[in-house]
């Protein structure tokens, strides 16, 4: 083997060396293989053969280099073509962002002036609010008055409860005694009831007057008086006595004239006798006359003739009690 065929040779090696990526321990080996031939030409030439194999060994190796290399543009290229859609892509996303801040800047400006509006709608909720709320607390005290005022109403009512309930265990008492009293006139033209909280004292009028007249006889005197006596001297009772006539005619030019005078009269002549044979307060009586105008049987004119004495518990504390609400 000539000189000039090592010198290429050694350059061949250095290429394949530098393209493949020789190890570099072959390299070595390379290099002093070349200085060895450059020192002992002949033994080169004697290793001719040697160096022929090892030279197709290395081509064997380039080839496949050269294939890994083609590969590797091949690879180089799709990455080349993904970077260009990767730039692509980035240049749409900074497009996109762009327009993305310019939009928030939009909005932004946008919901500024939203939020000014919603601000100014919460302040006046606030201000409406406060006014409700005065109003509550406004209400709140009037219902504690109110509440106030119901407890001591319902204070008075259990009062007035109380005292009404007494005054009817006393008129329930007075009628007791009161029937006790006139027990033997009871069933001759006599009745004695208790109706919304009075006493009803009923006399038909035969057992008190003659037919026409108007001064007691003295049997009826003496139901008078007792019923008198058994009042007393009792100041808590408003006692009114009533004439009452039937429907007949009644006329006359002299008094009475007629069944009003009949009635009045005949209820004055049994207060007189009242009033002379009890302590009774006058200004606790009353005399009345309602003529034929207030029957208690159409069918029996005798019990429409008739004295009816009320005694009424008098009311004027339970009518302050209530004056005073």
């Amino acid at each position: 083997m000539s000189y000039s065929y090592s010198k290429v040779v050694l350059f061949a090696l250095t290429l394949v060396m530098l393209a493949s990526c020789v190890p570099n321990r072959k390299f070595m080996d390379v290099a002093q293989k070349q200085e060895v031939a450059e020192r002992e030409n002949e033994q080169l030439r004697l290793e001719n053969e040697k160096l022929t194999t090892e030279v197709n060994e290395f081509d064997t190796k380039y080839n496949v280099s050269e294939r890994k290399i083609d590969a590797l543009k091949s690879d180089t290229s799709v990455l080349g073509s993904s970077l260009r859609i990767l730039r692509k892509q980035y240049d749409k996303i900074n497009s996109l962002n762009d327009q993305l801040l310019t939009k928030t800047a939009s909005l932004r400006e946008g919901t500024e002036a939203e939020k000014q509006t919603l601000m100014a709608e919460l302040e006046a909720v606030r201000l409406a609010l406060l006014e409700k709320e005065d109003a509550l607390n406004e209400l709140e005290t009037a219902l504690n008055v109110k509440e106030e005022e119901l407890v001591e109403r319902e204070a008075k009512l259990e009062e007035l409860r109380s005292m009404i309930n007494e005054k009817d265990s006393l008129m329930d008492a007075l009628r007791k005694s009161v029937s006790d009293a006139l027990m033997g006139f009871e069933g001759k033209g006599l009745t004695i009831e208790k109706r919304n909280g009075r006493i009803y004292v009923s006399m038909e009028a035969k057992l008190l007057f003659a037919t026409g007249a108007t001064d007691v006889d003295k049997k009826g005197q003496e139901v008078i008086i007792d019923l008198a006596r058994v009042l007393g001297n009792r100041d808590d009772l408003d006692i009114i006595v009533e004439g009452h006539t039937d429907a007949d005619e009644f006329q006359r030019a002299t008094y009475p004239r007629n069944n009003w005078d009949l009635s009045v009269l005949r209820a004055t002549s049994v207060v007189n006798i009242m009033l002379a044979n009890s302590d009774l307060n006058p200004e606790s009586l009353m005399a009345a006359g309602r003529s034929q105008y207030q029957p208690v049987d159409s069918n029996n004119k005798a019990k429409n003739r008739r004295i009816e004495i009320i005694l009424s518990p008098k009311l004027d504390e339970l009518l302050e009690m209530v004056g005073g609400d």
